[in-house]
Order: C-alpha cells, then structure tokens, then sequence
C-alpha cells in the first residue's frame, strides 16, 4: 500500500521556508540587508537552491521578512491586549517582546535598499498601516489615561529602537545581546508620564520616519 507523498512535502516546503524566514529575520536585523543569500542559506539549514525557489531575489526576501515581523507585532498586540486592558502596560509588554521591533526598525529605518523595496510594496503597506494604526491608538490611550507624556508620538520610538539597533553592532556580543532588555526599561521610564525633563523639538509622526506606498500619479 502506498501513501500519498504530497502532504509529507508540503510540511516540509513549509518547515524550509520557516526556516528561510526566521534565519532572515535575525540576520538583516542584527548584521543588515546585504549578507549574501548563501550565508543566510547555510544558516537556515537549507541548500541554496531551496532558498532561491523559494525567493527569487534578496528583494522578494526582504519584503516577506517584513510583512511577517509586522503581522507578527500585531499579533503581539492582539494577544496582549486579550488579557491587558490598561494601554501603558500594553506598551510595555510589546516593547518587553522587542525583536520584531528592532527588525522592522532595521527595514524601514536603517536600510535604504529595504525602505526602497517596501515603499512600492502594497502588501507591506497593507501590514504597516495596520500597526501603525493599532500603536498610534494604543498611544494616544495611554496619554489619554495619563500614564504617558503627552509629547511623544509613534515616530519617536520608531527612531529610539533604530538607534539603540544601530548604537550595539560594534559592542561584544555578551554587552549587545544585554542592551536591548537594559534600554527598553530606560526608554519606558522617559515614556512614562510625570518625567520632568522638557523635550526639545516636537513629536515626530510615523509617517515622518518610515516610507509609505506611494500615491498613484494623476
């Protein structure tokens, strides 16, 4: 007796491109977007060739890493918010789960070639604006509520989790991989409302740091 192979080869398919795309993640945020396929291939466990039927291009890579790390985010956000009503601890549980954060702030912040490649991408525009829409609410409860300063917007942490991504490439691995945990709890405490320092400037918007799908031409 025989049994249908297909099945057995789609879970497979799939554990490959699992695999692609969480190997992709960690390495276009911690090391950038130019690392050779090969590189990310053999850190996948996967041979070059199954990477490339499964994305053509660095490009067509790129924006599946992106999309995913913003449907991820707002998931994050969703079950976070399935047992936490109070809007500040929500921020603080999401910016807690930071990897996705600082890989979306490497494609859209940090890369040129990424921020590029997304802003023609109508599938990213679909995932981004879905997120943005979700944090700037989540944001603007929390100042409503009183337990954010009034004077920062989505924008401004955009830019903060880029330079801390951008400030620990250079630094030993055991200081770098300690950072991010050690600065999210300082940036929630300059976050927090009833800080007394007055910030300089205004508060930026999202769109202000991250490229949008351009308007159609009339």
């Amino acid at each position: 007796m025989t049994t249908d192979p297909t099945p057995r080869l789609r879970a497979d398919a799939r554990r490959n491109r699992d695999r692609i795309i969480n190997t992709a993640r960690t390495v276009f945020t911690e090391r950038g977007t130019e690392v050779p396929m090969e590189e990310i291939a053999r850190e996948a466990g996967v041979g070059v060739g199954t990477l490339y039927r499964r994305f053509p291009d660095r490009d067509s890579l790129i924006r599946e890493v992106a999309v995913e790390s913003f449907e991820r985010l707002i998931a994050d956000i969703r079950e976070i918010t399935e047992h936490q009503s109070d809007a500040w601890q929500t921020i603080t549980e999401l910016l807690d789960r930071a990897t996705d954060l600082r890989t979306v702030a490497r494609l859209t912040v940090l890369s040129p070639r990424a921020r590029e490649i997304l802003a023609a991408d109508p599938t990213f525009d679909t995932a981004h604006n879905e997120f943005m829409r979700t944090l700037d609410g989540l944001i603007k409860r929390a100042q409503a509520d009183g337990t954010m300063r009034s004077d920062v917007s989505t924008g401004d942490l955009g830019v903060i989790i880029a330079m801390l991504l951008q400030g620990v490439q250079v630094l030993p691995d055991p200081v770098r991989d300690m950072m991010p945990g050690r600065y999210i709890g300082l940036l929630l405490d300059g976050l927090r409302a009833g800080s007394t320092s007055e910030l300089p400037g205004r508060a930026v918007r999202a769109e202000e740091v991250i490229f949008r799908h351009p308007e159609p031409e009339e």
